[in-house]
């Protein structure tokens, strides 16, 4: 891959930056020759910072690292895709993208995570959800096993909307188990990025 830095009057190619396993678009940076190099020595992407006026390894400060999965040319060789694996938010905002991007079923799911917690940390004796966690622990994870065990059952049958249903109350109540846990949604995306299971 040879990149043509000399297109550009300063230098730096547009790189892209893409999450390997969801496809979102999560940034754009630019990169000089010395910055393409180091991204893959260190396999940590790595942008020339206009603004700083030197290399800049996303991440060294944040710690929120973009681990280098591929990098691509365009058909004229003055841009690059490079693919990742994304240690954290991406943005400065705390935002998983520069973009704003919306995932409405990530989205829906992280907003009734915020509920469940706000369930557990302001209880209401007219919530079912504050009722399990007042129970404890033993109840939760009772909860969820039965929701298991029900799963299992409707997925032998054809009825797809009593599959859904009980796959709905399963995540619902696997989500109140994270919580009684202490660990969120974001710990157990952590765990299976890092298996890089696709």
């Amino acid at each position: 891959m040879t990149i043509d830095f000399a297109k550009y009057t300063d230098g730096l190619v547009p790189a892209i930056i893409q999450d390997e396993i969801t496809g979102k678009v999560l940034m754009l940076g630019f990169m000089n020759e010395e910055a393409l190099s180091k991204t893959k020595e260190i396999k940590k992407v790595t942008f020339y910072s206009r603004s700083k006026n030197r290399l800049w390894t996303k991440g060294e400060e944040s710690g929120n690292f973009l681990l280098l999965k591929s990098i691509t040319a365009d058909c004229d060789n003055d841009t690059l895709l490079i693919k990742v694996n994304p240690v954290g938010p991406v943005c400065h905002t705390g935002a998983d993208t520069c973009f704003n991007e919306k995932n409405e079923a990530n989205d829906f799911l992280f907003k009734l995570e915020k509920i469940i917690a706000d369930r557990k940390n302001n209880p209401s004796e007219a919530s079912y959800t504050s009722s399990l966690f007042k129970k404890g622990i033993n109840k939760i994870a009772q909860k969820v096993g039965e929701e298991a065990v029900e799963i299992v059952i409707e997925a032998k049958d054809n009825n797809d909307d009593l599959f859904k249903g009980e796959a709905a109350d399963l995540m619902f109540h696997y989500m109140i188990l994270l919580q009684a846990k202490g660990f969120s949604l974001q710990d157990v995306i952590g765990v299976l990025k890092e298996r890089n299971v696709v």
